[in-house]
Parts: structure tokens; C-alpha cells; sequence
């Protein structure tokens, strides 16, 4: 009976130890598994494949794409990727289905075609192929990431796309079964090798009533020697149980269960996703549109040809170059506007404020540039890319705030949370200074000891009024409605930057006086004099800190500059 409960034991053993072993080789998960897009699904100029996908089922997920043509694949934020969309018609890729062999899709009906994406600001990487191209989704950085699919925002984008995952390769019950497996076979030949003893020791005997003692005896061993068994074969049926129960959390967090099937999204919590606080620009976006905004305004002010600005350029700073090149052309000796650089990026500053318009800085300072130059660039739409749309050199003397590069905060013009004063009358209060040699600012809002533009300003409007025997010369400073951009810094105030209009009236004392303008103003007005008066205008680029609520620090000018912009005669 012992040999045969040993044999049934040690081919359990066995049975269970093979079991074990096929689950690591024969009956072994596949290391992926591949689902691919359904045939028939709905043509749409633009494809977007969710956030939810990459995380799906751990790892980095292999996206092959087959299509006619050339055609692109984009990396960008989830917000970016739905606003540059917009009301286009698309398909969205959400998850995949319960078998694993296809991915679900959303189609969303809307207008037939977009422009063609591939020069957009908002995209961190791109990707360009011609027929087909196999793709490693790994993020460019922390937070959510969704990619955009196109042709050429006309063209039905590639429909032949499939999604290679990893798959849970775990096999949590294989070490239990294997050490089961041995246990269990130790147990089997423990029994048998106790049961050989047993019968050993009843051969031995001297006759009577010794060998009837002898017997018992043996009996007694052999009784013991089972129990032993049987509680071996418990212990090792528990010890069994228990290295089940401990793989399985084990092997749970080594491989992580997959999502809901559908890719529910971590959007709300992860960084880049609605709500969340991250900035509107990687460095390396920036410093790519940095290049190309730089290309184009050395193109431009090398031809004198307002014409190439138009793609990178708006605002003042276009108004103001375009001015520049028109007096140039007519003035030889006019000096030309600073040079836009990319190179000797000091330092920048990024929005996390995720609507439209979104704004960004740049300090720069390379050749051409003698002092620092601060350059505010305007995403006006998810569609438009950022322009350059003022250029303001910082003043001597001036220290830049310092503003995390990581992403800060955009305050609306009149928000004064924090601050010592809003925006708006930040602005309000320089436009002021400039304007009046007693303004109410003149000790709240200061330059430094070498700064020298509100004092430069103040001494030339003061000079012209006093030599101005044959004429009435008025000054006014007037901020632009709209053009107030405000960013907090590090230490709880603020930089704030606009443009003032620099307004320079003057009217003859008496009939048949004449007034006279320089060569530089005449070029845009067609003409030296008038004796009906005149009107010239500049813009003013300016920055200023505000330091925050509760500091008895003044205000102080960051930057300013001004340029010509219109001269006319009444």
C-alpha cells in the first residue's frame, strides 16, 4: 500500500513539475501580440491615435503604417492634437478590441480636408514616410502624448495601420507547480524508502513472544514513519499554497494589468493633459522655431523686402521692420533694426497657460545684438504658428527676472493677484512716465543708473518743446488696447510687456510758419516741411517688473525701444 500511495505521489510530482516546466517553454505567452485597424472603416483626411494606446499594455507599443504616397505622423500634446483638429473629419483610434486582433475606432464627421499639418509649431517630433513606416512610440517627455496621421490634410490619411503590443509574458503559476512538482516527488520516494525499512525490520526475530515484541515494535516505526509522511506531504501541500498566494501580487507587479479595453485615459492627472500645468513649448520645439523665425527676418532685412517676413513675423515688430525697410531704401544712413538671433539662447520663458493666444520669450544676445534682446513670440491659434511680435533690447544696467523655465503663469492685463500692481497699470503708469517730467510714477516706476531710456525720452520731448521757436509741439504716450502680456516670476510678481504709442504733434505758432522733419520721417510722409502742422509716430516696445504684493520695491524697466512707424503732415 505504501508503494503504491509513493508511485501515485511521485507521478503526481512529475505531472505537476512537467506543468510547471510547459507553462516557461511550450505553452509560453508570445513576448506581442498585434491588433490592426478594421477593414471598412470610415475615409477621413486625418487620423488621431489616443494617448491611452501607448500605455495600454505596458511597454513601447510598434505602430506600422502602410499608405499610397508620402504621409505623417506627429507627436503632440492631446489639447494640441483636438484643437489643431478642430472641425476637420477624422477617425480616432481609442483602444483595442477583447480578442486582441483589432483596434477600435471613432469616426468623427466634419469638414472634408485641413491644412496640411506638417509645418505646425505644435508638434514636439514628426515623422515622414512614403509608403510605409514603422514606428517605436516612445514620449519626448513626461505627461500624454497623442499622435496625429495625414497625407496632406486633403487626402484620406493611410488606412492600413496596426499596433504591436508587448504582452504579459508572465507565467505566475509555473515556479509554484515546478517546487510543488519536487515536493511532491520527494514525499512519494520518502514513503517508499520508509516502507523498505518497515519490512526490513520484520525479517528479524529470534522466535516467541521477542519476535511477537519485535513486531509491534516495528509496526509502531512504520506507523510513525507515515504519520512523518503524511505530514510532509501536508507541509509540502502548504508550503505549495503559500509560494502561490505570494507569486501571484508578484507577478501582478512586474506586469501591470492593461486598461479597460477601450484606453481610458489618464488625461486629468498626468502632466500635459487637460488641466494640467505644463509648458506650451519643449525646449526643442522652441529652439526650432526660434531658428526658423530667425532665418526669416535675416532673409527679410537682407533684401529690404517686408514680403518674407509675413510667415514668422506680425504685430509691431512686422509694422515696425516694415517702416525700417521703406526708409532704408530712402535713407542710406538710417540705422537698421537689431538683428534677430537664434544663437546664445540666454534664456526662456513658456506659458502654461494652455488657451489661445499663448505667448512665449526668449532672451538672446548673439552677433549683432550689443546688448540682450528680448523677443515675444504670439501663437495667435492652434493652427497659426508663432510670429515674432516685438523685439525689445533689455536696458543697460537691467536685470532680467528670474522665471521658471519649466512653465509659468499668464495673467490676464487687470489681474492683480499677487501683485503690486496689474498689468494694465504697470503700463498705464509707465505711458504716464514718459509723458510728464512729475508724473505720480516718478518714484513708484525707476530705471537703473545706467538705464537710460525713460530719461532720454523725457530730455528729448523737453528739447524739442524749448527749440521749437516756429511751432507747438505736444507728446503723448498711449498703451495699445490688447497688447499687454503679463508672466509671473519666480518671486511672486511679475514681467510685463506691451507697446505704447509714441504720438509727436506740432502745429505752426502763426500762418506761414513752416515746420521741418528729419530725412527719416520725410520718407514715409513725401516731404521735408508743412506749414500746416505734422504728425509722427513710433512704437514703443517695452518690458516692466512689478515686484509682488506687500514689497515697498519700485517698479523698474526691464526693456523698451522705439521705432518709427508712421509720419504724416495735417
Amino acid at each position: 500500500m505504501r508503494l503504491k500511495t509513493a508511485a501515485a505521489l511521485v507521478l503526481l510530482g512529475l505531472l505537476t513539475l512537467l506543468a510547471g516546466i510547459g507553462q516557461r517553454t511550450i505553452w509560453a505567452p508570445a513576448e506581442t501580440f498585434t491588433a490592426s485597424l478594421p477593414g471598412g472603416s470610415a475615409e477621413a483626411p486625418l487620423t488621431v491615435i489616443d494617448q491611452g494606446l501607448r500605455t495600454l499594455h505596458g511597454g513601447t507599443p510598434t505602430i506600422n503604417i502602410e499608405g499610397d504616397g508620402s504621409f505623417l505622423l506627429a507627436a503632440g500634446r492631446p489639447d494640441d492634437v483636438e484643437a489643431w483638429v478642430g472641425k476637420t473629419a477624422h477617425n480616432t483610434v481609442t483602444g483595442v478590441s477583447e480578442d486582441g486582433k483589432e483596434l477600435q475606432v471613432e469616426h468623427a464627421d466634419g469638414e472634408a480636408a485641413a491644412p496640411n499639418p506638417a509645418a505646425s509649431d505644435l508638434w514636439v517630433a514628426t515623422e515622414n514616410a512614403s509608403g510605409e513606416l514603422e514606428y517605436s512610440w516612445t514620449p519626448p517627455a513626461d505627461g500624454d502624448w497623442s499622435l496625429l496621421l495625414a497625407s496632406d490634410g486633403t487626402k484620406p490619411a493611410p488606412s492600413k495601420v496596426s499596433v504591436t503590443f508587448p504582452n504579459d509574458t508572465s507565467t505566475p503559476w509555473a515556479i509554484p507547480l515546478m517546487i510543488l512538482g519536487g515536493l511532491l516527488i520527494l514525499a512519494g520516494i520518502f514513503i517508499a524508502l520508509g516502507g523498505a525499512a518497515a519490512v526490513r525490520g520484520g525479517g528479524r526475530g529470534f522466535g516467541g513472544g521477542f519476535a511477537r515484541k519485535a513486531r509491534a515494535r516495528s509496526e509502531a516505526k512504520a506507523k510513525a514513519r507515515s504519520g512523518q509522511a503524511s505530514g510532509f506531504s501536508l507541509v509540502a501541500a502548504g508550503l505549495a499554497a503559500f509560494l502561490i498566494a505570494l507569486s501571484a501580487p508578484v507577478a501582478h507587479a512586474a506586469s501591470p494589468s492593461p486598461e479597460p479595453t477601450g484606453g481610458a485615459s489618464s488625461a486629468e492627472t498626468s502632466p500635459g493633459g487637460p488641466g494640467a500645468a505644463s509648458p506650451v513649448l519643449l525646449d526643442t520645439q522652441f529652439r526650432r522655431i526660434l531658428e526658423q523665425v530667425s532665418s526669416a527676418v535675416e532673409a527679410a532685412d537682407a533684401a529690404k523686402n517686408a514680403g518674407k517676413l509675413a510667415s514668422r513675423v506680425a504685430g509691431t515688430e512686422l509694422e515696425v521692420r516694415t517702416q525700417n525697410y521703406k526708409i532704408r531704401s530712402k535713407v542710406g544712413t538710417y540705422a537698421a533694426r537689431m538683428p534677430v538671433r537664434a544663437t546664445k539662447l540666454l534664456t526662456t520663458v513658456v506659458t502654461t497657460d494652455r488657451d489661445w493666444p499663448r505667448s512665449v520669450l526668449a532672451v538672446t544676445q548673439g552677433d549683432g545684438n550689443v546688448v540682450p534682446q528680448l523677443l515675444t513670440l504670439v501663437q495667435a491659434s492652434p493652427r497659426e504658428n508663432y510670429k515674432l511680435v516685438e523685439t525689445t533690447p533689455l536696458q543697460p544696467g537691467a536685470t532680467f527676472p528670474s522665471i521658471s523655465r519649466e512653465g509659468t503663469d499668464t495673467l490676464a492685463a487687470d489681474d492683480k493677484s499677487g501683485l503690486l500692481y496689474s498689468g494694465a497699470e504697470a503700463m498705464a503708469g509707465l505711458a504716464d512716465r514718459l509723458t510728464k517730467s512729475n508724473s505720480a510714477f516718478k518714484s513708484k516706476l525707476v530705471e537703473g543708473n545706467s538705464s537710460p531710456y525713460i530719461a532720454d525720452t523725457l530730455s528729448y520731448q523737453a528739447e524739442v518743446a524749448k527749440a521749437g521757436t516756429n511751432g507747438n509741439f505736444t507728446f503723448t504716450h498711449k498703451v495699445v488696447p490688447g497688447s499687454t502680456v503679463v508672466f509671473r516670476t519666480s518671486d511672486g510678481g511679475a514681467l510685463v510687456l506691451g507697446r505704447i504709442n509714441f504720438g509727436f504733434q506740432g502745429t505752426p505758432k502763426a500762418e506761414g510758419d513752416k515746420l521741418t522733419i528729419g530725412s527719416d520721417a520725410a520718407a514715409l510722409a513725401g516731404g521735408t516741411e508743412t506749414t500746416t502742422g505734422m504728425v509722427l509716430t513710433f512704437a514703443e516696445s517695452v518690458a516692466v517688473y512689478v515686484p509682488p504684493a506687500g514689497s515697498a520695491d519700485p517698479m523698474k524697466l526691464v526693456a523698451a525701444t522705439r521705432g518709427l512707424v508712421g509720419a504724416s503732415f495735417k
